[in-house]
């Protein structure tokens, strides 16, 4: 990795439960060799802590979540490397966000990440699922931020 840290930012609808997550998960992963954040883009939750239920757990793992939640603006998009949304809906959203061409060229979805054996093309919202849900979310995401963070180091 380059001298300047990498700067990533995990984007999703609320921003109370996978973005945060995976930002959690990344900063597990990478502690201080990158700049880590997560935003939402609709305003819901702003201010807000990460919804209980992912907070539970994803400190069942070790990872405390205690993100405010934000909503992801145009400055963004010259703030970071990468960014990434966590479904299709997510990306056509940052897209419309993005100021420039270059800006739309950082935006990626976390499935790029995924094992080429993962069966998920996105990461579903588990907002209105049980715990099966929360632990799916978790176990995608730290398979990609694994994987992400594999590839940053290797380039």
């Amino acid at each position: 990795m380059t001298a300047s840290k990498k700067r990533i930012l995990f984007v999703c609808l609320g921003n109370i439960c996978r973005s945060p997550a995976a930002e959690g998960i990344m900063r597990a992963i990478a502690g201080e060799t990158l700049v880590i954040d997560s935003a939402g883009t609709g305003r819901y939750h702003i201010g807000q802590l990460p919804d209980n239920r992912m907070r539970i757990h994803a400190r069942r793992r070790g990872i405390e979540l205690t993100h405010r939640c934000r909503q992801v603006t145009a400055d963004d998009f010259d703030n970071f490397d990468l960014v990434i949304g966590m479904d299709a809906s997510n990306i056509a959203n940052l897209r419309r966000i993005a100021p420039s061409p270059e800006a739309e060229e950082k935006i990626h979805a976390m499935a790029e990440y995924f094992n080429p054996s993962t069966p998920w093309d996105h990461v579903p919202d588990p907002y209105y699922e049980g715990s099966e849900g929360f632990e799916l979310v978790l176990d995608l995401l730290s398979e990609g931020c694994h994987n992400l963070y594999n590839q940053i180091r290797k380039s």
